[in-house]
């Protein structure tokens, strides 16, 4: 029978950087005391990182746990879906639909300019009544467990994209809360509705923001995002939106 015990640590490190993680930690932790060691040392956790690419030539710094790294590094994808209108408007759920509602529209659109990422090409449009619309994400169902939001609480990052008709003015608003498991408010972001005035550059435009050391409880992120024209023209002349991204994050090693 093979012994792994005799193998050098060195050379068991690259066999088990190729295990999935999943399998690491289900199964190959449970063979012997000296692969659970090996597993948890943060020396394979860094291999598996490199592997994949998770750190860059730009990293100066060293996480606190190469294992929550590598983790939220191999889970990170934006939770909103449907941010750019490719299906319609599934997922979203409408909250105010005035003037003549929202609309979705191709780029650049009318007197509008092309969104600096190529891979977006439609986007959501309000009118000349507040229009609103909102989505709210389920860390659980996400991935994230209690212990990962309480203890580590990696940052949560928001972003969104916004620009306004040339030819008309609007505004522009975005809600972002952190919520319990019973929907109590436990960190919020609401910034002073932004205002285009008429006759802009209709550049495309990106809102960040980030959430760091927001405590335990977390559960839930609600996203809402939305506007209206300043001059009450009936059709489309309101904000556009389109690109939103709801992000967990791990440490950023450039800093």
């Amino acid at each position: 029978m093979f012994d792994s015990s005799r193998l050098p640590e060195e050379v068991l490190l690259q066999i088990l950087s190729l295990v999935p993680a999943t399998d690491l930690i289900r199964h190959c932790a449970l063979v012997c005391t000296l692969w659970r060691d090996v597993i948890k040392s943060p020396t394979l956790w860094k291999m598996k990182c490199q592997d994949m690419g998770y750190i860059s030539r730009e990293c100066t710094r060293t996480p606190k746990d190469w294992k929550v790294f590598y983790y939220l590094s191999s889970k990170k994808r934006n939770l909103l879906e449907n941010p750019c209108a490719a299906d319609g408007f599934n997922s979203w759920n409408i909250e105010q639909n005035g003037g003549n509602q929202w609309k979705i529209e191709d780029l650049p659109g009318n007197h509008g300019q092309d969104h600096p990422l190529q891979d977006v090409t439609k986007y959501f449009v309000t009118s000349y009544r507040p229009c609103k619309k909102s989505q709210l994400i389920d860390l659980k169902k996400m991935g994230y467990g209690k212990k990962l939001l309480d203890l580590i609480q990696p940052d949560i990052v928001i972003s969104d994209w916004y620009a306004a008709r040339a030819d008309c003015g609007c505004t522009y608003e975005v809600h972002v809360k952190l919520l319990s498991e019973k929907n109590k408010i436990i960190k919020e972001f609401q910034p002073e509705p932004v205002i285009i005035e008429q006759w802009s550059d209709a550049q495309w435009r990106q809102m960040t923001h980030t959430f760091s050391n927001y405590g335990p409880g977390v559960r839930y992120v609600y996203f809402q995002h939305g506007g209206q024209d300043t001059q009450f023209w009936a059709g489309w002349y309101g904000i556009r939106v389109t690109n939103s991204r709801v992000t967990i994050e791990p440490e950023d090693l450039s800093a």
